[in-house]
């Protein structure tokens, strides 16, 4: 079965155009890099039947490309009116196996989406900055079915989850996130990236 393909170039230039105005209180910026975006895509290394999970797909610059890679995915997204207009944003009506959760990553049972059949959770996203270590410990209480978790973040951020014991930035998030997980600093994204862009850089 061969894999739908997208247009990276297309993709960045219609979210670029996309008439959606960010909302600061669910701290929205939105991804539209195409190079950015296949080096995250990448980094993630899917296979078809993976129980692939996307937090704040927003615009759906990520969900395109990650749908191309799995036969089924699930999203949640708590702005509603990006909810409503994502099936017809990214093309996704024609798939049977996209689900859209329209709720808060906070108030969301993960465990809910595991089954032995589709095994454990992949997750992704691009975490709003202001509330992304309680959405990160939040997704640590269902540890035992994530298999793990791709994150944007701030990049203070993640240089803190992927401190060195002893260094300047090992705090206690390094202790908490390197207790439950092997951390990895990825890529640096700067903020030319997004739309609009952060007054922070970010990095995977």
């Amino acid at each position: 079965m061969s894999k739908p393909s997208f247009d990276a170039k297309t993709l960045s230039a219609s979210l670029r155009t996309a008439k959606h105005q960010p909302r600061k209180r669910f701290g929205q910026n939105f991804l539209h890099d195409s190079s950015v975006i296949r080096q995250i895509v990448d980094s993630i290394r899917l296979e078809r039947d993976d129980n692939l999970i996307e937090i704040g797909p927003g615009m759906g610059a990520l969900t395109e490309p990650l749908l191309a890679e799995v036969n089924s995915m699930s999203v949640v997204e708590l702005d509603r009116d990006l909810a409503d207009s994502l099936r017809i944003r990214i093309g996704a009506n024609s798939h049977p196996n996209f689900t859209i959760i329209k709720a808060n990553a906070m108030d969301v049972d993960y465990r809910e989406l595991y089954s032995e059949e589709k095994g454990k959770l992949r997750v992704v996203g691009n975490l709003p900055y202001n509330i992304s270590t309680p959405i990160l410990f939040h997704l640590l209480e269902f540890a035992d079915v994530i298999e793990d978790m791709h994150f944007m973040l701030q990049k203070e951020v993640v240089e803190r989850i992927t401190a060195d014991v002893g260094s300047k930035t090992y705090g206690r998030l390094s202790v908490i996130m390197q207790y439950h997980c092997e951390t990895d600093y990825l890529l640096t994204v700067p903020r030319g990236a997004f739309n609009p862009p952060p007054k922070v850089t970010s990095a995977v």
